[in-house]
């Protein structure tokens, strides 16, 4: 299928690099080779960064962390759980870090970068352990020290880490908590079945390629579990829910992208919140490609960017920043 990019975007596309995921080692070597920005972000105000250790599940083992505090915070503030991208089996605290600065200082919000374990090796639930580990840290321990406001707590997760993020309001909601008060889902990966219409049509685009997941969905689900075949969980693929699955869970903001195999299952799920009756904002960039924010210096990006620390401010009654 032909497609056209915004201009900007077009114009750096053949310079973003190419992982092939059926080699795991050599895209995690060019992952680590290229996810340091090109001009780090520089926090407008003081924040207080810090690596943490938090108990895992029983029998799991600890989760690595970070923590940025806003200095000068007035009382309690929200807190905000960050999960980065990378298929299920890319990624670490310094790869985060970067956007895990921008929102807490741009938003006011204190912020949890989370390093959950990667698939292949430890393949699902262990990502998913993980992540519910740290919510249930982050409402009990880092908010009784850094005074956060265990009522205002959201998730937010791009590309795989937006298939967590959504699985974890499932699994809040279905474990008693801690509640969230808001899910934010960029470019969620959360179907299995790689049967949607952009899966199948869009197979060679920046950023991510249709090939890539099949692996992606391989490695998460586990050598005896193949994507697609009957019984696959719920929390492991949260695409496969139906209406009533997704009844009462927390305010939705879903970003979508026009350019991107998993347009439409991102699409789909903001649709079954719809219909669920969970408040559910979405945008759709055209143009765009997969987690196109993540290219600095664009027009498209600065908007995409404003718009989702608008929402985090919104979904978690922060006050705006001074005109």
């Amino acid at each position: 299928m032909d497609y056209v990019l915004d201009s900007e975007l077009a114009a750096v596309a053949p310079f973003i690099p190419r992982i092939d995921l059926a080699d795991v080692t050599a895209a995690r070597a060019l992952a680590r080779q290229f996810s340091s920005p090109v001009a780090p972000y520089e926090p407008t105000r003081p924040l207080t960064v810090q690596d943490v250790s938090i108990p895992g599940e029983p029998g799991a083992p600890h989760v690595r962390g970070r923590t940025y505090l806003p200095a000068g915070r007035p009382g309690p503030i929200p807190g905000l759980m960050y999960l980065q991208g990378g298929a299920f089996v890319l990624g670490d605290l310094d790869s985060g870090d970067d956007t895990a600065r921008r929102i807490a200082d741009q938003t006011g919000t204190a912020v949890l970068n989370v390093r959950y374990r990667l698939a292949p090796e430890d393949p699902y639930p262990a990502a998913l352990d993980d992540c519910y580990a740290a919510l249930r840290w982050m409402a009990g321990s880092m908010g009784r020290e850094h005074g956060i406001d265990a009522n205002r707590i959201g998730v937010l997760g791009e590309s795989s880490g937006g298939g967590l993020a959504a699985a974890l309001c499932l699994r809040a909601r279905d474990h008693g908590g801690p509640a969230l008060a808001a899910q934010f889902l960029d470019a969620p990966t959360v179907d299995d079945r790689l049967q949607t219409h952009s899966m199948r049509h869009l197979p060679d685009t920046p950023t991510w390629q249709a090939s890539n997941s099949p692996y992606s969905w391989q490695y998460y689900l586990g050598a005896t579990v193949q994507p697609g075949a009957a019984g696959v969980s719920l929390y492991a693929a949260p695409g496969r829910a139906q209406v009533a699955d997704v009844a009462a869970l927390p305010p939705a903001y879903v970003t979508a992208y026009q350019v991107d195999p998993t347009r439409d299952e991102g699409l789909d799920y903001a649709r079954l919140l719809i219909q669920a009756g969970v408040p559910t904002e979405l945008r759709h960039y055209s143009g765009a490609f997969h987690v196109a924010h993540a290219v600095p210096g664009t027009a498209i990006g600065t908007r995409m960017t404003a718009e989702r620390m608008d929402a985090i401010r919104r979904l978690l009654h922060l006050p705006k920043p001074p005109a």
